[in-house]
């Protein structure tokens, strides 16, 4: 299915759409064109009646507003927004069964952003079932049979068929990099906190974090600057040597598979010969510790933040889901503060380790392969699952394509309070892979 893979740039068509030589009303058909054309078979976005006319109103609205001049930074592009986020006048269904009136609310901040910014809400995209792992519709645009990744799966999809140039998704654990790595765009997930996410239906409240979808990075930074908490300009346009790269080697590492441990080398060395330094630093020698320690806090949070739908409608939850839940209820209090507690521990130990190696950014696979050929599964999160624990900013580049023809991320992650520093890094790294990511 590549000749689906239309990919537009979201800088291009935000810049035209500013200086009028792009119209939002040609900008609306065209959306809706390759949603009616190709999502019949990726299914990334939610069914919505009435999708163009609704969105063809919102057009003609902004392209009446204002001169050129005043045009905001994304005046007229269509964005995809995941279905746990609230948008007034869409139902939000969560990838779930229950009443959508249930799971209804004020809008969420993140929308609000987007929608001052000029954006257009092309419509809700598919979400795994709460965003935990009960997978929905979506397919992989590269191969149908093949997964496209969770929970931000129509997200990572719509950006790669090519349907919208951005789109909004969420990572609880690994729910933006890895659907990112699968599809074969650039996601890019914010430190936790630094994007509100009130009106946004919890997963796991220590974690959940909003993030977004784009095919490049210069895409990417473009939507951070308007959707991120105390976004520094200066800081996400750069300056300086170039960071310098760790590998964290160790049982972590040892998780990703074959194929794409064979690419990881093969990126090092790619980036080492075009002038980075690349350290293999031994770390999270405890890593099956670290797991334990996320699921304890992420099992418990699910449970309480359902406590009440599940108690009304418990009986329209997935076993997934379901089962998450109850694993939920069985972790007390005692044992979830204590995992707290390891977090702070291991948190302060990968900055200790990452400070005293010199490192700025680590770098890692961001999956532990290529998508699986089994729409039962979303993949596993566990390439992503130590910096989703410490809170950091990570984003995947597409970097090269494993045997099977299918897409290969690599995972950049950054320091704390250093979204903007990663962003400018990996627009450098971007383009050293360039070469690679086109075989």
């Amino acid at each position: 299915m590549t000749n689906l893979l239309g990919k537009r740039s979201l800088v291009q068509e935000a810049a035209a759409l500013r200086a009028g030589t792009d119209d939002p009303v040609d900008a609306v058909h065209r959306t809706c064109d390759r949603i009616d054309a190709v999502d019949p078979e990726v299914r990334a976005f939610v069914p919505e009646e009435g999708r163009r006319t609704r969105l063809l109103e919102a057009a003609r609205r902004a392209a009446a507003g204002g001169n050129p001049a005043g045009r905001p930074v994304l005046h007229g592009v269509p964005v995809g927004i995941k279905d746990i986020v609230r948008v007034d006048g869409l139902p939000t269904r969560a990838g779930s069964a229950l009443p959508p009136e249930v799971l209804g609310g004020p809008q969420a901040t993140v929308v609000d952003r987007l929608c001052a910014a000029g954006a257009l809400i092309a419509g809700k995209t598919v979400t795994a079932e709460f965003a935990v792992t009960a997978p929905g519709p979506t397919r992989n645009p590269h191969h149908p049979a093949h997964t496209p990744g969770g929970s931000s799966s129509g997200s990572a999809a719509a950006v790669a068929a090519g349907m919208v140039p951005l789109a909004i998704g969420t990572q609880t654990v690994g729910s933006m990099i890895r659907p990112a790595a699968y599809c074969g765009v650039v996601g890019f997930k914010p430190g936790y906190g630094r994007i509100p996410v009130d009106g946004v239906i919890p997963n796991a409240a220590s974690f959940d974090t909003l993030g977004c979808y784009a095919t490049d990075v210069a895409g990417v930074a473009l939507a951070a600057s308007v959707l991120v908490d105390g976004w520094r300009p200066e800081a996400a346009a750069g300056s300086g040597p170039r960071p310098v790269l760790g590998v964290p080697a160790g049982p972590y590492l040892e998780r990703a598979d074959d194929a794409a441990l064979r690419a990881f080398e093969e990126q090092q060395e790619l980036l080492r010969s075009a002038g980075y330094t690349v350290h293999e630093v031994p770390v999270m020698d405890d890593f099956e510790q670290i797991v334990e320690q996320l699921f304890t806090m992420n099992r418990y949070e699910v449970a309480r933040a359902h406590r009440d739908w599940f108690a009304r409608f418990g009986d329209r939850y997935r076993r997934q889901t379901t089962a998450a839940v109850q694993e939920g209820r069985t972790i007390g209090d005692a044992a979830y503060e204590a995992a707290r507690v390891r977090r702070r521990a291991f948190r302060a130990r990968l900055a200790a380790d990452r400070a005293a190696a010199g490192v700025d950014l680590w770098i890692a696979p961001s999956a532990t392969g290529p998508a699986p050929a089994d729409l039962t599964t979303t993949g596993t999160s566990i390439m992503c699952l130590p910096w989703s624990n410490a809170g950091l900013p990570s984003v995947s580049l597409p970097a090269g394509r494993a045997a099977n023809g299918l897409p290969l991320g690599l995972q950049l992650i950054g320091g704390s309070g250093t979204d903007e520093e990663l962003l400018h890094g990996a627009a450098g790294i971007e383009q050293a892979l360039s070469g690679e990511a086109r075989h």
